[in-house]
Protein backbone atom coordinates (compact mmCIF):
# COMPACT_ATOMS: atom_id res chain seq x y z
CA UNK A 1 0.00 0.00 0.00
CA UNK A 2 2.62 2.48 0.78
CA UNK A 3 4.82 1.68 -2.21
CA UNK A 4 1.25 2.18 -4.14
CA UNK A 5 0.76 5.48 -2.36
CA UNK A 6 4.19 6.35 -3.54
CA UNK A 7 3.70 5.69 -7.08
CA UNK A 8 0.23 7.54 -7.32
CA UNK A 9 2.02 10.53 -5.71
CA UNK A 10 4.87 10.87 -8.46
CA UNK A 11 2.11 10.20 -11.21
CA UNK A 12 -0.03 13.20 -10.08
CA UNK A 13 3.02 15.39 -9.30
CA UNK A 14 4.23 15.03 -13.14
CA UNK A 15 0.49 15.55 -13.88
CA UNK A 16 0.07 18.49 -12.02
CA UNK A 17 3.34 19.83 -13.21
CA UNK A 18 2.67 19.58 -16.66
CA UNK A 19 -0.74 20.91 -16.55
CA UNK A 20 0.47 24.27 -14.84
CA UNK A 21 3.29 25.18 -17.06
CA UNK A 22 1.73 24.22 -20.03
CA UNK A 23 -1.91 26.21 -19.40
CA UNK A 24 -0.32 29.19 -16.81
CA UNK A 25 -3.20 28.86 -14.75
CA UNK A 26 -4.14 26.52 -11.48
CA UNK A 27 -5.11 23.09 -11.31
CA UNK A 28 -8.16 22.99 -9.77
CA UNK A 29 -10.48 23.76 -12.99
CA UNK A 30 -10.15 20.59 -14.24
CA UNK A 31 -12.39 19.17 -11.24
CA UNK A 32 -14.15 22.57 -10.38
CA UNK A 33 -17.49 23.72 -11.79
CA UNK A 34 -17.57 26.60 -13.89
CA UNK A 35 -21.67 27.24 -14.46
CA UNK A 36 -24.68 28.30 -12.55
CA UNK A 37 -26.88 26.42 -10.66
CA UNK A 38 -30.25 27.56 -9.08
CA UNK A 39 -30.09 28.55 -5.36
CA UNK A 40 -33.53 30.58 -4.27
CA UNK A 41 -36.82 32.46 -5.21
CA UNK A 42 -37.17 36.12 -4.88
CA UNK A 43 -40.03 38.35 -5.53
CA UNK A 44 -39.63 40.05 -8.59
CA UNK A 45 -37.98 43.83 -8.75
CA UNK A 46 -38.15 46.38 -11.52
CA UNK A 47 -35.18 46.17 -13.29
CA UNK A 48 -34.87 41.94 -13.19
CA UNK A 49 -34.12 40.22 -16.11
CA UNK A 50 -37.43 38.87 -17.43
CA UNK A 51 -36.18 35.94 -18.51
CA UNK A 52 -35.33 34.70 -15.35
CA UNK A 53 -39.09 34.34 -13.84
CA UNK A 54 -40.45 31.63 -12.93
CA UNK A 55 -43.74 31.47 -14.19
CA UNK A 56 -44.58 28.60 -12.61
CA UNK A 57 -44.15 29.52 -9.45
CA UNK A 58 -45.63 32.74 -10.40
CA UNK A 59 -48.60 31.33 -11.91
CA UNK A 60 -50.23 30.53 -8.40
CA UNK A 61 -51.17 33.78 -7.62
CA UNK A 62 -49.06 35.17 -4.93
CA UNK A 63 -47.05 37.60 -6.79
CA UNK A 64 -44.04 37.41 -9.59
CA UNK A 65 -40.99 35.34 -8.82
CA UNK A 66 -37.49 35.15 -10.15
CA UNK A 67 -34.99 32.89 -10.30
CA UNK A 68 -31.54 32.96 -7.99
CA UNK A 69 -28.43 31.11 -9.42
CA UNK A 70 -25.11 31.23 -7.83
CA UNK A 71 -21.34 30.31 -9.24
CA UNK A 72 -20.80 26.48 -9.36
CA UNK A 73 -17.76 26.05 -7.52
CA UNK A 74 -17.70 22.99 -5.52
CA UNK A 75 -18.17 19.84 -7.76
CA UNK A 76 -18.69 16.51 -7.54
CA UNK A 77 -16.14 14.00 -8.79
CA UNK A 78 -17.38 10.24 -9.01
CA UNK A 79 -15.45 7.62 -10.07
CA UNK A 80 -17.24 4.45 -12.33
CA UNK A 81 -14.92 1.50 -11.91
CA UNK A 82 -14.99 -1.80 -13.96
CA UNK A 83 -13.75 -3.93 -12.15
CA UNK A 84 -14.70 -7.79 -13.64
CA UNK A 85 -12.50 -10.36 -14.71
CA UNK A 86 -11.63 -9.02 -18.10
CA UNK A 87 -10.02 -6.76 -16.54
CA UNK A 88 -6.91 -9.28 -15.29
CA UNK A 89 -5.75 -9.52 -18.46
CA UNK A 90 -2.07 -8.40 -18.47
CA UNK A 91 0.91 -9.50 -17.43
CA UNK A 92 2.06 -11.13 -14.66
CA UNK A 93 3.54 -7.96 -12.82
CA UNK A 94 0.85 -5.94 -14.11
CA UNK A 95 -2.83 -6.36 -15.48
CA UNK A 96 -5.57 -4.28 -16.79
CA UNK A 97 -7.12 -4.03 -13.72
CA UNK A 98 -3.64 -2.85 -12.02
CA UNK A 99 -3.93 0.41 -13.51
CA UNK A 100 -7.35 0.83 -13.67
CA UNK A 101 -6.50 1.18 -9.99
CA UNK A 102 -3.41 3.41 -10.51
CA UNK A 103 -5.00 5.84 -12.89
CA UNK A 104 -8.52 5.89 -10.35
CA UNK A 105 -6.24 6.82 -7.57
CA UNK A 106 -3.91 9.33 -9.60
CA UNK A 107 -7.19 11.09 -10.54
CA UNK A 108 -8.75 10.84 -7.12
CA UNK A 109 -5.54 12.47 -5.57
CA UNK A 110 -5.93 15.18 -7.78
CA UNK A 111 -9.57 15.51 -6.95
CA UNK A 112 -9.33 15.21 -3.49
CA UNK A 113 -6.87 18.47 -3.16
CA UNK A 114 -9.38 19.98 -5.70
CA UNK A 115 -13.23 18.85 -5.19
CA UNK A 116 -15.17 19.16 -2.34
CA UNK A 117 -17.06 15.73 -2.95
CA UNK A 118 -15.33 12.76 -4.53
CA UNK A 119 -16.98 9.28 -4.61
CA UNK A 120 -16.76 5.83 -6.30
CA UNK A 121 -18.57 2.83 -7.58
CA UNK A 122 -17.01 -0.75 -8.45
CA UNK A 123 -18.98 -3.02 -11.07
CA UNK A 124 -19.02 -6.59 -12.02
CA UNK A 125 -22.22 -7.52 -12.89
CA UNK A 126 -23.61 -6.48 -9.52
CA UNK A 127 -22.26 -3.85 -6.39
CA UNK A 128 -18.63 -4.84 -5.47
CA UNK A 129 -18.40 -1.10 -3.40
CA UNK A 130 -20.07 1.84 -3.31
CA UNK A 131 -18.94 5.00 -1.55
CA UNK A 132 -20.89 7.61 -1.61
CA UNK A 133 -19.36 10.63 -2.07
CA UNK A 134 -18.00 12.82 0.56
CA UNK A 135 -15.61 16.09 1.17
CA UNK A 136 -13.28 14.93 3.87
CA UNK A 137 -9.80 14.31 3.10
CA UNK A 138 -9.77 11.28 5.08
CA UNK A 139 -13.03 9.81 3.33
CA UNK A 140 -10.94 10.79 0.13
CA UNK A 141 -7.51 8.28 1.20
CA UNK A 142 -10.37 5.46 2.27
CA UNK A 143 -11.65 5.41 -1.61
CA UNK A 144 -8.14 4.85 -2.63
CA UNK A 145 -7.45 2.76 0.02
CA UNK A 146 -10.77 0.46 -0.91
CA UNK A 147 -9.64 0.47 -4.55
CA UNK A 148 -6.45 -0.76 -3.72
CA UNK A 149 -7.53 -3.65 -1.23
CA UNK A 150 -11.05 -4.59 -3.29
CA UNK A 151 -11.18 -8.10 -4.00
CA UNK A 152 -14.07 -8.58 -6.49
CA UNK A 153 -16.93 -11.58 -5.99
CA UNK A 154 -18.09 -11.70 -9.67
CA UNK A 155 -16.12 -12.38 -12.74
CA UNK A 156 -19.08 -10.90 -15.19
CA UNK A 157 -19.85 -7.51 -16.35
CA UNK A 158 -23.15 -5.26 -16.52
CA UNK A 159 -22.12 -2.04 -17.66
CA UNK A 160 -25.33 -0.55 -18.27
CA UNK A 161 -26.63 -1.61 -14.36
CA UNK A 162 -23.69 0.20 -13.37
CA UNK A 163 -24.65 3.04 -15.63
CA UNK A 164 -28.06 3.10 -14.09
CA UNK A 165 -27.16 2.83 -10.57
CA UNK A 166 -24.54 5.88 -11.38
CA UNK A 167 -27.83 7.88 -12.91
CA UNK A 168 -30.26 7.25 -9.89
CA UNK A 169 -27.00 8.02 -7.24
CA UNK A 170 -26.18 11.42 -8.82
CA UNK A 171 -28.75 14.35 -8.55
CA UNK A 172 -26.79 17.00 -9.57
CA UNK A 173 -24.48 17.47 -12.55
CA UNK A 174 -20.98 15.59 -11.70
CA UNK A 175 -17.70 14.78 -13.10
CA UNK A 176 -17.83 11.17 -13.90
CA UNK A 177 -14.71 9.13 -14.73
CA UNK A 178 -15.43 5.77 -16.36
CA UNK A 179 -12.77 3.36 -16.69
CA UNK A 180 -13.46 0.40 -18.44
CA UNK A 181 -12.79 -2.16 -21.03
CA UNK A 182 -16.09 -2.15 -22.60
CA UNK A 183 -15.95 -5.90 -23.40
CA UNK A 184 -19.84 -5.78 -23.04
CA UNK A 185 -23.42 -4.91 -25.29
CA UNK A 186 -26.63 -3.20 -24.42
CA UNK A 187 -25.16 -0.46 -22.64
CA UNK A 188 -25.51 2.49 -25.52
CA UNK A 189 -28.42 3.94 -24.61
CA UNK A 190 -27.63 4.34 -20.58
CA UNK A 191 -24.17 5.92 -21.50
CA UNK A 192 -25.75 8.32 -23.72
CA UNK A 193 -28.10 9.03 -20.78
CA UNK A 194 -24.91 9.46 -18.51
CA UNK A 195 -23.29 11.72 -21.03
CA UNK A 196 -26.02 14.26 -21.25
CA UNK A 197 -26.79 15.04 -17.69
CA UNK A 198 -23.04 14.84 -16.26
CA UNK A 199 -19.21 15.56 -17.25
CA UNK A 200 -19.19 12.34 -18.59
CA UNK A 201 -14.99 11.08 -19.10
CA UNK A 202 -14.46 7.68 -20.54
CA UNK A 203 -11.42 5.79 -20.06
CA UNK A 204 -10.69 3.01 -22.32
CA UNK A 205 -8.74 0.49 -20.99
CA UNK A 206 -6.74 -2.16 -22.84
CA UNK A 207 -4.18 -4.83 -23.47
CA UNK A 208 -1.85 -5.44 -26.41
CA UNK A 209 -2.63 -9.04 -26.25
CA UNK A 210 -6.12 -7.87 -27.24
CA UNK A 211 -5.60 -6.53 -30.07
CA UNK A 212 -1.87 -8.68 -31.44
CA UNK A 213 -1.66 -12.19 -30.38
CA UNK A 214 2.19 -13.78 -30.66
CA UNK A 215 2.25 -15.86 -32.88
CA UNK A 216 2.04 -19.33 -31.15
CA UNK A 217 0.23 -21.16 -32.95
CA UNK A 218 -2.73 -23.54 -31.80
CA UNK A 219 -2.92 -22.51 -28.38
CA UNK A 220 -5.71 -22.79 -25.94
CA UNK A 221 -7.57 -19.12 -24.82
CA UNK A 222 -9.31 -19.19 -21.31
CA UNK A 223 -12.23 -16.85 -20.84
CA UNK A 224 -12.18 -15.53 -17.90
CA UNK A 225 -15.44 -14.22 -17.47
CA UNK A 226 -17.47 -17.09 -19.21
CA UNK A 227 -14.77 -19.35 -17.86
CA UNK A 228 -14.26 -21.70 -21.28
CA UNK A 229 -11.33 -22.26 -22.87
CA UNK A 230 -11.29 -21.97 -26.77
CA UNK A 231 -8.34 -23.36 -29.30
CA UNK A 232 -7.04 -20.85 -31.68
CA UNK A 233 -4.46 -20.42 -34.44
CA UNK A 234 -2.85 -17.36 -33.68
CA UNK A 235 -0.42 -18.21 -36.58
CA UNK A 236 -3.62 -17.49 -39.08
CA UNK A 237 -3.01 -14.32 -40.82
CA UNK A 238 -7.07 -13.94 -40.73
CA UNK A 239 -7.59 -14.74 -37.13
CA UNK A 240 -4.87 -12.00 -36.51
CA UNK A 241 -6.51 -9.50 -38.72
CA UNK A 242 -9.66 -10.12 -37.27
CA UNK A 243 -9.20 -9.66 -34.00
CA UNK A 244 -7.18 -6.58 -34.82
CA UNK A 245 -10.01 -4.62 -36.69
CA UNK A 246 -12.70 -6.08 -34.10
CA UNK A 247 -10.44 -4.51 -31.81
CA UNK A 248 -10.10 -0.98 -33.99
CA UNK A 249 -13.65 -1.08 -34.88
CA UNK A 250 -15.06 -1.59 -31.28
CA UNK A 251 -12.60 1.35 -29.57
CA UNK A 252 -13.49 3.99 -33.10
CA UNK A 253 -17.25 3.22 -32.13
CA UNK A 254 -17.14 4.19 -28.69
CA UNK A 255 -14.59 7.14 -29.42
CA UNK A 256 -17.01 8.54 -32.00
CA UNK A 257 -20.02 8.10 -29.64
CA UNK A 258 -18.34 9.83 -27.30
CA UNK A 259 -17.68 12.86 -29.56
CA UNK A 260 -21.42 12.95 -30.48
CA UNK A 261 -22.78 13.41 -27.15
CA UNK A 262 -19.99 15.50 -26.05
CA UNK A 263 -18.06 13.09 -23.71
CA UNK A 264 -14.51 13.10 -23.24
CA UNK A 265 -12.17 10.00 -24.42
CA UNK A 266 -9.12 8.22 -24.02
CA UNK A 267 -7.70 4.87 -24.91
CA UNK A 268 -4.98 3.93 -22.13
CA UNK A 269 -2.39 1.11 -22.73
CA UNK A 270 -2.02 -0.85 -19.71
CA UNK A 271 1.27 -1.67 -19.57
CA UNK A 272 2.38 2.01 -21.40
CA UNK A 273 3.08 5.20 -19.10
CA UNK A 274 -0.04 6.37 -19.22
CA UNK A 275 0.73 10.04 -17.52
CA UNK A 276 1.17 11.78 -20.68
CA UNK A 277 -2.32 11.27 -22.03
CA UNK A 278 -3.69 12.13 -19.02
CA UNK A 279 -1.88 15.63 -19.24
CA UNK A 280 -3.12 16.03 -22.69
CA UNK A 281 -6.61 14.86 -21.33
CA UNK A 282 -6.68 17.69 -18.64
CA UNK A 283 -4.93 20.22 -21.34
CA UNK A 284 -8.22 19.29 -23.50
CA UNK A 285 -10.41 20.29 -20.51
CA UNK A 286 -8.71 22.85 -19.37
CA UNK A 287 -8.99 25.18 -22.99
CA UNK A 288 -12.49 23.82 -23.38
Amino acid sequence: MHEFLARLYQFEIRIRKAVNSQMRGNFRSIFKGSGLEFSDLRTYQYGDDVRAIDWNVSSKGHGTFVKIFREEKDQTVFFLVDVSASQEIGTAARSKLDTTREVCGVLALSAIKEASHVGMYCFSDQKEKYLKPSNSMKHGYQLIVNLFKLKPESIRTNLADALLFTLNVLKRRSVVFLVSDFIDSGYEHNLKALARKHDLVVIHMYDQRETSLPRLGIIPVYDTESRRTVWVNTSSPSFRNGIRQTFRQSQQQLERFCKQYNADYVALDSQADYVPQLIELFRVRKTR
